[in-house]
């Protein structure tokens, strides 16, 4: 088995080629940014977390948002990755033949059926992407997003302590924006 720099190496020039000239939402910086900012929060849960699978859950934190964002397909991965990748990122992916608002619990589904780390992930995601809203967000689409998170934090209760702390405190942190 590869060791820990060369499967983020490997895994996040991947992830960078497929998002391409694709920004974080609302800002200039380059996607890739988020995935590394994921990525980070990844290797602080491990460093808290007794028998952390860190492999698998970096090349998740990387990958977990390129079958929703880019052209990449579920099978590419399982190629590139093999299958238990293919099949973390699919479930951390919002299946598009579904009506916007069963997406969410439909990943959390298939994530609570995937080892830990996989939760561990969609919390690391959530965690960064609880930085102030883009400017065009309406107060309506920053309660929403708040909830989700709340949501996400429910439904994901025990798949990392650590980061579900985290996430707590950026759920209370966030809150600010809602306007409540």
């Amino acid at each position: 088995m590869a060791d820990i720099q060369t499967i983020y190496q490997e895994t996040i020039k991947f992830a960078a080629e497929k998002h391409g000239a694709q920004k974080v939402k609302g800002s200039k910086i380059p996607y890739v940014v988020h995935l590394s900012n994921v990525a980070m929060e990844i290797f602080m849960a491990a460093r808290k977390t007794h028998g952390f699978d860190l492999g698998y859950a970096l090349q998740l934190a990387l990958l977990h948002d390129t079958i929703e964002d880019t052209q990449t397909t579920r099978q590419e991965i399982e190629m590139v990755f093999g299958k238990d990748i293919a099949d973390g990122v699919w479930a951390l992916t919002g299946d598009p033949k579904l009506l916007k608002d069963y997406r969410l619990s439909d990943s959390l589904a298939k994530i609570r059926k995937c080892p830990r780390e996989a939760g561990a992930v969609k919390l690391a995601d959530r965690i960064t992407n609880l930085q102030a809203p883009p400017k065009s967000w309406t107060k309506s689409h920053i309660r929403d997003f708040l909830y989700d998170a709340q949501q996400i934090l429910k439904a994901l209760h025990g798949a990392n302590e650590y980061l579900e702390k985290r996430l707590e405190q950026k759920i209370a942190e966030y809150s600010k924006y809602s306007g409540e």
